[in-house]
């Protein structure tokens, strides 16, 4: 094994990635992914806590992204929203979508992993919700715009990864946005 060769995050979240399409999650163990990716395992240990984070890795990061685009001022919580949105669509571009689809259909077939996907998205709804609720949102309006947050993005993002679709995730998102705003 090389020592002190770059990327190690990335090539370990590659070839855990490709290990668990062809082996399945169950089927791959961390010490497979640390020799598919030319590293040791204990380097595995120093970029994740175990073999499922490498699917679901920087929580923190993920969070920022919508955090970072929340206005500082505004009242309208649904307007805050859009904003939280299209700061976070920025998070997907093209060269994402690929490691994407592979990604969550890995998840879809094991029942632990979509639990804690559902995990990533309730913890960003309770940022979101704390954000808002900051900002001087009433506590029920705050929870309610961050839950609809997470309920576009969730939607937008099972749709930018569907076969045939080709669209930009923000342009996929604002299509959701709006015929979330058409029901209403």
């Amino acid at each position: 094994m090389a020592r002190w060769q770059g990327g190690a995050s990335d090539r370990l979240k590659e070839a855990a990635l490709t290990l668990f399409q062809t082996r399945g999650y169950d089927g791959t163990t961390v010490a497979e992914i640390a020799a598919a990716a030319g590293v040791t395992e204990r380097t595995f240990f120093r970029h994740f806590a175990d073999k499922r984070e490498v699917l679901f890795f920087d929580q923190t990061s993920f969070e920022n992204a919508f955090l970072a685009a929340l206005p500082p001022s505004g009242t309208d919580p649904m307007r805050l929203v859009a904003a939280v949105l299209d700061g976070a669509a920025t998070l997907f571009g093209e060269d994402r979508r690929a490691w994407s689809r592979a990604r969550q259909s890995i998840i879809a077939a094991n029942a632990a992993l979509q639990e804690r996907e559902l995990l990533k998205l309730s913890l960003l709804a309770v940022s979101l919700t704390r954000a808002l609720t900051e900002r001087g949102i009433d506590p029920i309006s705050a929870a309610l715009a961050a839950e609809t947050a997470v309920t576009v993005f969730r939607t937008t993002f099972a749709a930018w990864i569907a076969d045939g679709e080709d669209r930009p995730f923000a342009e996929v998102q604002a299509e959701v946005l709006s015929r979330l705003q058409a029901l209403l």
